[in-house]
């Protein structure tokens, strides 16, 4: 069995580092991160699945079955994960990150036949199915529903063992029904991308329309990482301002002194400059654990800097530097579900959970981590 398992390992270390094909397409910036992400750990990565998958991809003789062959790998995938994490087996969001990218990376290597557009069209229905996006469905009879947002590890480059406990929350809450005084309420969740470009292109809205205008969800929440406890993002904005690269290494293109708004199918995001949540504070703020629950009211504006306004009015005339969650994909998911939520009118409570932060991996922190989150939805289900 060891000797087994050495073999795989070295397949796997082999795979990474073989000369690409002359037909196989360029591995993109989060996919060649693979090689310092398994000499960092080799474990994150499944090398007797991925290696099962590679025999399978080989058989594949058409754009129909390679489809089916990578919805039903995703689909394995996220569901694998998912019950790794639920059954604290391995408490980790890393596994699902990686594992997608190894195995995207593969199919990049070997293309078989198809052309970039077809790759490209069937590496998007494996990223969508294994982020959880195939598996939106209620499936029990409660009173209350709840969907949440996570995102995947991000600045890799700083931290290449960084976990990031808002994809955690949602792997581990997903499809879990929680009750408080005797009303239940079942969860749904997927991961987003930490990339730009998704975000540009609609990703968030296509996502979440759905939801909206099922009309039977009654809490939306995007939860990302944050700072040292949880904040309540109240006023999100709408502009780009933080340097930080996104997963792809893209910088968002605004500064502090020249934030830039983002954009919407080729568009330039139209909205005002913050909106506001409608989360209820007061009942999340009642969930015990070990860290506090702020209601964050901080922004920062171009014309006066730093504020903490109690009313949305009160930022009438600001352009928005940073919202409550910053001037990274944290705020703007927020404000993005915001906004949407204003457009089809609908009253859905609507916010952002911004977790206490972690450095690389921490089992212990984590686990704190999404029980608080657990028990913040809880306080919500008696307010909504």
């Amino acid at each position: 069995m060891k000797n087994k398992s050495k073999l795989l390992v070295t397949s796997l270390a082999l795979f990474l580092s073989a000369n690409t094909y002359a037909t196989s397409i360029s591995l993109s910036v989060e996919e060649q991160r693979l090689t310092e992400q398994h000499k960092y750990d080799a474990t994150l990565v499944n090398a007797k699945d991925l290696s099962d998958f590679a025999e399978q991809w080989l058989l594949v003789k058409d754009y129909t079955q390679a489809k089916q062959l990578l919805h039903t790998e995703g689909t394995r995938l996220w569901s694998e994960i998912k019950s790794q994490v639920k059954s604290h087996s391995r408490f980790d969001d890393r596994p699902l990150y990686w594992q997608r990218l190894a195995i995207k990376a593969h199919i990049k290597k070997q293309p078989l036949k198809f052309s970039e557009t077809e790759l490209a069209s069937l590496l998007e229905v494996f990223e969508n199915v294994s982020r959880g996006y195939a598996d939106i469905d209620y499936r029990y009879n409660t009173a209350k529903q709840i969907f949440i947002t996570g995102f995947d590890p991000f600045l890799l480059d700083k931290n290449i063992g960084q976990s990031n406990p808002s994809g955690l929350a949602a792997i581990s809450l997903d499809g879990k029904v929680i009750e408080l005084n005797g009303v239940k309420a079942e969860i749904n969740a997927v991961i987003v991308p930490v990339r730009y470009e998704d975000f540009d292109n609609g990703e968030i809205e296509s996502l979440l329309a759905p939801i909206y205008l099922g009309g039977n969800v009654d809490l939306v929440s995007t939860v990302s990482m944050g700072r040292e406890h949880f904040d309540l993002e109240r006023f999100p904005g709408k502009r780009r301002s933080v340097t930080a690269p996104d997963n792809l290494n893209v910088l968002s293109g605004g500064t502090k002194e020249a934030p830039i708004i983002s954009k919407l199918a080729g568009e330039t995001l139209s909205g005002d400059e913050f909106v506001e949540f409608s989360l209820p504070v007061t009942a999340m703020q009642k969930a015990k654990g070990k860290y506090q629950v702020i209601d964050n009211l901080k922004v920062v504006t171009l014309e006066k800097g730093e504020l903490q306004p109690k009313l949305l009015a009160e930022l009438d005339g600001q352009t928005a530097v940073s919202g409550g969650g910053g001037g990274y994909l944290s705020n703007e998911i927020s404000y993005r579900s915001i906004r949407l939520q204003n457009q089809l009118g609908t009253k859905v409570p609507t916010g952002h959970i911004h977790t206490p932060r972690i450095k690389e991996f921490d089992n212990e922190t984590n686990k704190a981590i999404v029980n608080q989150i657990e028990e913040m939805l809880k306080q919500a289900i008696a307010a909504i």
